[in-house]
């Protein structure tokens, strides 16, 4: 007898919505209800795929173009499919990763104007038409999420853009929950860490049933 296949969960949100917070208190829940959870992360989440993370978040590297930087994603992303992902869902196991494919269409998409058309069909090359079964957006407004990101260090190359780059980051994502509201679950995420992660696990309590 074959096993049931596992379930995917992706988070997203812009710049200083609190999902490194999230992602522990969403780990430490799953795997309490006795499941066995897989965490990982875009980009990066193997050997390849941090390599990819360090190239494309180094602040340095300022005079990266635009489609050099959506290549370099999924080039990450599909091998994280490919390594990570897809063989734990093969497995059985729940695969909760810090952002996906939404993220190239809010952020290289909506924030760096690459064209949707030409997003999707990388998707769908690059992923082999793989979609998280429920995405966790965390939504907040621009300036909260910067306000509260300023004291985390220096700042990647992306995190230095302009408030106008995230607020087309922000809207892009919210038009992708309009689109698919079916998968995605819309998070408020200017409330506490103890009220977002309750808010997150109501959430995602009916995929639990539906795995019974």
């Amino acid at each position: 007898m074959s096993k049931q296949r596992g379930t995917f969960i992706s988070l997203e949100g812009g710049e200083g919505a609190g999902k490194s917070t999230l992602l522990a208190g969403l780990r430490d829940y799953i795997a309490a209800q006795g499941v066995d959870l897989v965490l990982t992360r875009e980009p990066g989440g193997t050997a390849l795929g941090e390599a990819v993370r360090a190239i494309v978040l180094d602040p340095a590297r300022h005079g990266m173009a635009a489609e050099t930087e959506l290549l370099l994603m999924f080039a990450s992303r599909a091998q994280l499919v490919r390594e990570l992902i897809e063989p734990a869902l093969t497995a059985g196991q729940w695969v909760l990763c810090d952002r996906f494919t939404d993220a190239s269409f809010a952020y290289q998409g909506g924030g760096r104007g690459q064209p949707v058309e030409r997003i999707a069909e990388l998707e769908r090359w690059a992923t082999d038409g793989l979609s998280p079964d429920m995405t966790l957006l965390l939504d907040l407004p621009v300036a909260t999420g910067r306000a509260r990101a300023a004291g985390r260090g220096e700042a990647d190359r992306i995190e230095v853009e302009a408030d106008v780059f995230f607020e087309r980051v922000r809207e892009a994502y919210r038009a992708r929950a309009a689109a698919e509201p079916k998968r995605f679950q819309i998070i408020d995420a200017s409330l506490t860490p103890v009220e977002v992660l309750h808010a997150a696990i109501a959430a995602i309590a009916p995929l639990f049933e539906v795995k019974a």
